[in-house]
């Protein structure tokens, strides 16, 4: 058995014991232990991690540590369009959220994003579906974003789906690609226009009486116009895009 010590830096410590918050700390390591294991080992999932130096030197995730290492973690400043860790580029970025964050899957589709959700999906089908899809991972379990088949993931701090949405788009630099008004909420699916006469036996009186533009979804069948709804989402999603511009 080995020591080797560690430094986590910024939001990274919200996942360590409080004792271990905010300064190096030594600890014993596993024999062949690799830098992923001990950080893992230590809470802290792979995905959040941008850059691990090793004695100064940069290092991956599959360096074995050696007697006396001392390994300084940092997480992402921000964007994943170039993680220094993980390899892939996110410039239309899809996701899949686990069962506790409907609402915020919900809010993702309304930006536009390709956003899977079921809440009924277990661990096992979330992976299955990142390994299969390159979706990046949405959840609050830290279990699930150290399971080495999940190449990408975002662990979710915030409680409120709002909140929660402000922090993805912050940390995945979304603003730019964001494409309000085009997914059904629903289905997930891309909406098209449609002529009004074409929907008009789907729509209340008063719709049809007030309204001349309209989307439909061609899984469901829902069809999407600017009423009230649509004004008070569009002022929460301007607020929050407007935001990101400053």
């Amino acid at each position: 058995m080995v020591s080797a010590t560690f430094r986590f830096h910024d939001e990274l410590n919200d996942f360590l014991a409080p004792f271990r918050r905010g300064h190096e700390f030594t600890v014993p390591c596993a024999e062949a232990a690799t830098t992923k294991h001990m950080i893992e080992a230590l809470g802290v999932p792979h995905t959040e991690v941008a850059r691990i130096l090793v004695n100064g030197e940069p290092a991956g995730f599959d360096r074995l540590l050696r007697e006396g290492d001392r390994v300084t973690v940092h997480p992402r400043a921000g964007a994943m369009d170039a993680p220094l860790l993980h390899g892939h580029a996110t410039r239309d970025p899809r996701f899949v959220a686990d069962a506790h964050l409907g609402g915020l899957a919900r809010m993702l589709r309304m930006l536009g994003f390709d956003t899977l959700y079921d809440n009924h999906a277990h661990d096992d089908a979330i992976v299955e579906i990142c390994e299969r899809d390159g979706r990046i991972v949405l959840t609050r379990d830290r279990e699930l974003l150290k399971r080495r088949a999940v190449a990408r993931g975002c662990y979710v701090h915030a409680l409120k789906s709002e909140d929660q949405l402000r922090e993805i788009v912050e940390r995945l630099d979304l603003a730019r690609s964001a494409r309000p008004f085009t997914r059904c909420l629903h289905c997930n699916v891309p909406l098209r226009p449609v002529d009004k006469a074409s929907v008009l036996d789907r729509l209340p009186p008063r719709v049809r009486e007030h309204y001349a533009h309209f989307s439909t979804c061609d899984a469901c069948g829902r069809v999407y116009w600017e009423g009230s709804h649509w004004r008070n989402m569009r002022r929460m999603l301007d607020g929050l895009l407007n935001n990101e511009d400053t």
